[in-house]
């Protein structure tokens, strides 16, 4: 495994392997690795030459407090990714902004729902850095995982848009054994904590049950609403059924794709979670 910390030392073992002939997977990521990260480069070993990205994009934080306690452990993250990965790449902040960006990513309607609505300028941050990331590694295939839906679906767009040569893959969530969708921020939970937040996934089951049982969209979210007010310790701040332009549902006839959508709080950590109901053909 080869590990660069700069621009143009990538640039140029990639290019090399570009010339050899070989894919290139990306799997961009923050740090603070577990099974889920893992999940996804071994998903990227379908190409030639896998590359993962380490860096804490402070572009995508809307408090500085938020930035601060992100979790960090470079060496951890490296000895998870040496069995799996090819190249590593771990710039620092000067390094990928060496000076403020002036230009913003506007995903438009897209990035104001869901996390948008409660993250503002979020989605320009992440647009930004992912942008930068694909211009520097130039992949065939880049994998995300689909516990960030809205990530996925906007990166997803954007590629298309903006033509890029590059193919966005979801990749299905990991969750702990109790139900609990594998997040860096889960190292902030306590042992309780972890068994309160184990409920989100529970009632996320509760709305894929309602609806296979044929209940309105208004019976099913109160049905799980109602779940989640008797879990001591977990504080719901959005949940929302939407398509797969993240367009918020008010009925379930006619929607090719339907996703149960929430974000909540325990122990002063947000977490986010989704499921289908009716999935992407």
């Amino acid at each position: 495994m080869q590990i660069f910390d700069n621009v143009q030392g990538i640039r140029a073992h990639l290019a090399m392997e570009k010339r050899k002939g070989n894919t290139i997977g990306l799997v961009p990521t923050m740090g603070a690795l577990h099974d889920g990260h893992i999940s996804l480069v071994r998903a990227a070993r379908a190409c030639d030459v896998v590359v993962s990205s380490v860096f804490v994009n402070p572009l995508q934080f809307n408090q500085q407090e938020d930035l601060d306690k992100y979790p960090r452990d470079i060496e951890g993250d490296l000895a998870a990714l040496a069995p799996h990965c090819d190249v590593v790449f771990i710039p620092s902040v000067n390094d990928m902004y060496p000076t403020a960006p002036l230009v913003r990513v506007d995903f438009g309607e897209m990035a104001t729902r869901l996390e948008g609505e409660f993250r503002p300028g979020h989605f320009n941050g992440v647009g930004v850095v992912v942008s930068k990331l694909f211009n520097i590694v130039l992949p065939d295939k880049a994998f995300f995982g689909l516990k960030d839906l809205q990530q996925f679906l906007l990166i997803r767009q954007m590629a298309f848009d903006f033509s890029l040569p590059v193919e966005i893959i979801g990749c299905p969530i990991v969750r702990e054994p109790n139900g609990l969708a594998m997040s860096s921020r889960n190292q902030r939970l306590s042992t309780k904590g972890k068994q309160v937040a184990a409920h989100i996934y529970v009632g996320l089951q509760l709305a894929l049950e309602a609806f296979q049982k044929n209940k309105t969209l208004s019976e099913t979210k109160s049905t799980v609403l109602g779940y989640y007010q008797s879990v001591v310790g977990l504080s719901v701040e959005y949940l929302e059924f939407v398509d797969a332009r993240l367009e918020g549902l008010e009925t379930f006839d006619n929607t090719n794709t339907i996703s149960v959508c929430i974000a909540a709080y325990v122990e002063d950590v947000r977490l986010i979670d989704n499921l289908y109901l009716r999935s992407e053909k």
